[in-house]
């Protein structure tokens, strides 16, 4: 077996997809849960369509029940042209809104290629998918699977829960563990911001009363209320602490005096320093983008 491939239980994988960029070793992945149906929650970028093809012929999977997309952004959802044809007959399950995208994804690659630059280039554009392999989340019906519908990181997003885990997808933040039971988490707030429907998320996903959590950057943590609500928590503390420097200070670089606030005050970003650096550099980037979601925000409450 594929050496990178995280035997969670003997139902869940944790498959790690890396595309060729600095820091991205173990940041996006899939998960392969195998048990009375087998299904594969998000496919990575299409630049990593052949190490997720390769690891689960490694795990002798010849047939899939469903695919789940927990959103279409491409570190999720680029693979998918490849693996719908290596699975010819399976399901894809996504957000109504996902479904044109999906079939005729130009739209979304430009889209793509404008806000992330070089690094869309790495994850690959993403091949379409016929529309009469693709479903409506919301008509979806599978024993012992409930999609809940999870708008914030993007209005599309959905997370799939099962008697023991809960696949959140980015809803749940971004999660790094680290050694002697540590952890990194920090928000995945894009720069289209609305808070409010980002903790209604979350509120949904605590009331389902969730066991295990499978973030899909990076891992998974047995406790999952308790993070999701130290996530809740966490999203409020950063409205206080932008909110806060950015009338006090007046900073000519706010998402810079931002920055510096919250690695010092936010105690579940405590632990960047024990990242490597290379992981160092990623964080600061996407750290950059979910402040500037938080001021934009702020900036439309004032208007």
């Amino acid at each position: 077996m594929n050496t990178r491939v995280q035997k969670i239980t003997d139902d869940l994988f944790l498959i790690p997809l890396s595309p060729p960029l600095t820091g991205f070793s173990e940041f996006i992945s899939a998960w392969l849960y195998r048990g009375k149906i087998t299904f594969l929650v998000d496919v990575g970028p299409s630049s990593t369509a052949t190490d997720l093809l390769r690891a689960l012929q490694e795990l002798n999977i010849d047939h899939l029940d469903y695919i789940l997309l927990t959103h279409i952004h491409l570190d999720h959802a680029g693979a998918i042209g490849q693996i719908a044809e290596a699975f010819p007959h399976t399901p894809i399950i996504c957000h109504k809104t996902g479904i044109s995208h999906l079939t005729e994804p130009s739209r979304l690659w430009e889209g793509t290629k404008k806000v992330l630059g070089s690094m869309a280039l790495s994850y690959g554009p993403i091949q379409p998918v016929d529309a009469n392999r693709l479903c409506d989340v919301n008509q979806f019906r599978a024993a012992g699977v409930t999609p809940i519908i999870t708008p914030g990181h993007a209005a599309h997003h959905v997370s799939f829960l099962t008697d023991n885990f809960l696949f959140v997808g980015e809803t749940g933040g971004i999660y790094v563990s680290l050694p002697q039971h540590k952890f990194y988490l920090r928000p995945a707030t894009p720069p289209r911001l609305f808070l409010d429907v980002a903790l209604q998320s979350i509120d949904a996903l605590i009331a389902s009363q969730p066991k295990t959590i499978c973030y899909s950057h990076f891992g998974i943590n047995e406790d999952a209320s308790r993070m999701l609500a130290a996530h809740r928590t966490q999203l409020l503390r950063w409205e206080a602490l932008i909110k806060d420097e950015i009338q006090s200070r007046k900073a000519k670089d706010r998402t810079a005096a931002c920055l510096k606030r919250l690695l010092n005050e936010d105690p579940l970003m405590a632990n960047f320093d024990l990242l490597t650096p290379d992981i160092q550099e990623r964080e600061i980037y996407f750290l950059k983008n979910s402040i500037n979601g938080y001021l934009g925000w702020l900036d439309s409450k004032v208007r």
